[in-house]
């Protein structure tokens, strides 16, 4: 009765715009993080195609690097558009936030502008650049590409990473003052955050794209182009897999004592057990867990680095300063198995392809699980960002701003969550729409699509030849 009045009370003091803003931010967010994670990673998968077709003279490997610049034009596009609402976004859903730390948070902000129109300005120098330019220079447009999405999404990144651990300021008789922005920028943890967002990325795009393939090759086409086009990616992302729960897991050390009540809720752990067990499933129901599989000693291990060292209890933490539990856990129990999953699935397809001598690719059961890949790494990244965030709850910049200090009292946020809910979902049919037409009038024989606002197909036709080899 205690806890049911105090969830209450709380409630009923919350402003009019902390659920609506809420609701926008996961849809804006969730949408945008899927373009964003494109912009880091598809430049070097781009890379290496140009390369191959440049240097080992595979005339395959540059027609995919043709290719791939287009669409991640077209996603760049809209890209764009959804990385502009949320830079509204941060002023008009969160004004306690951004009033209070706008001069902490300033710089981040500033760097990821710039970092935007680079990669935008070299993005078409390389788009534009087929036949035109001397080929090898051509090629080196897409490293600045590259680095600009890269600073891009460390600057985003580290903001967020701030939240978790504020750091470059100090309050003073309620003010902000003595305001570092580097120190905020490059806090404790932006460094390994940054690490995981930027392998989860190569992760999203490397097996989404290996999976387009793979449905090419279900659908009888496989071909040398079909197969590089499947190999490519597909190593980025065999990569990523394998490092990144080595990254994920020097991430979470010092959870406990940074965040107490996020690792309490990712494990579930509602007293301090010594050792503590890792607890599969369950969920949370008026203090006492239902349906957990405990492994004994195991959360100790890894959530601690010792055999010994509790996870800290939910009990030894007030209720109003617990996330929603079972949310929480169920999101990072979720990122956890689907990154098992792959990293395995990664492993036992090299091992047999180096030491067995076998190639998977020619068997449907493993075309058919590469196509599955691309969806669950979405689902992994999705559920990681929840984890992260809601495990946060309620502070939005922890042990110093709840979430309801930063957001406004405007319940017109509803009819603005509504139009932005529409406006999304037709960015995404047009955006499904336009690269299904791209890759039909590619099946066709239609090699050379006319880029956006670019030449005539037919001069692209003249020039483009140039910098393929015979």
């Amino acid at each position: 009765m205690v806890a049911h009045d105090a969830l209450s009370l709380a409630a009923a003091v919350d402003p009019a715009g902390l659920l609506p803003a809420r609701q926008q931010m996961a849809l804006t967010l969730g949408w945008h993080i899927i373009l964003a994670s494109f912009g880091v990673a598809f430049p070097a998968m781009i890379f290496v195609a140009h390369w191959r077709g440049l240097v080992r003279k595979e005339p395959i490997a540059l027609v995919l690097a043709q290719r791939w610049a287009k669409v991640s034009a077209v996603l760049f596009a809209i890209g764009a558009v959804s990385g502009t609402v949320l830079s509204f976004e941060m002023g008009l859903l969160w004004p306690g936030l951004m009033g209070t730390f706008g001069d902490v948070l300033g710089l981040p902000f500033a760097l990821e502008g710039l970092s935007f129109f680079v990669e935008a300005i070299f993005l078409g120098i390389y788009l534009y650049g087929w036949g035109r330019m001397p080929p090898r220079r051509h090629l080196l447009m897409v490293v600045p590409m590259a680095i600009a999405g890269v600073v891009g999404t460390f600057c985003v990144i580290s903001v967020n990473a701030w939240m978790n651990t504020p750091a470059g300021f100090r309050i003073v008789d309620g003010e902000v003052t003595d305001v570092d922005p580097w120190a905020a920028m490059f806090n404790p943890i932006a460094g390994l955050q940054f690490a995981h967002m930027w392998v989860a990325a190569y992760m999203l795009v490397g097996f989404t794209i290996a999976g387009v393939y793979a449905v090419g090759m279900l659908r009888g086409r496989r071909d040398a182009h079909h197969r590089l086009g499947f190999l490519i990616p597909f190593t980025f992302a065999s990569v990523a897999a394998v490092i990144q729960p080595v990254i994920g897991h020097l991430l979470g050390g010092g959870l406990g004592d940074r965040q107490p009540a996020k690792l309490a809720a990712f494990e579930l752990a509602t007293t301090t057990e010594s050792p503590s067990p890792l607890r599969l499933g369950g969920v949370l129901v008026d203090g006492e867990v239902y349906g957990a599989i405990d492994i004994p000693v195991l959360g100790s291990l890894i959530a601690q680095n010792s055999f010994t060292a509790p996870v800290r209890g939910l009990d030894t933490i007030p209720l109003e300063d617990q996330p929603p539990v079972n949310i929480t856990h169920w999101a990072f129990q979720t990122m956890i198995a689907i990154g098992t999953l792959l990293a395995l699935a990664v492993v036992v397809y090299w091992a047999v392809r180096w030491w067995r001598k076998r190639e998977l690719l020619d068997h449907t059961w493993f075309l058919g699980f590469c196509v599955a890949t691309g969806p669950l790494a979405v689902v992994a990244v999705e559920a990681g960002w929840i984890a992260t965030e809601v495990g946060r709850q309620p502070w939005v910049v922890y042990g110093v701003m709840r979430t309801s200090e930063a957001a406004g009292d405007y319940p017109g946020l509803w009819w603005l969550l509504a139009v932005t809910a529409v406006v999304y979902t037709c960015m995404t049919v047009g955006a499904v729409l336009v690269l299904r037409s791209m890759a039909r009038r590619w099946r066709q024989g239609e090699h050379d699509l006319p880029s956006p606002y670019g030449p005539e197909a037919g001069l692209q036709d003249k020039t483009a030849g140039k910098e393929r080899p015979a």
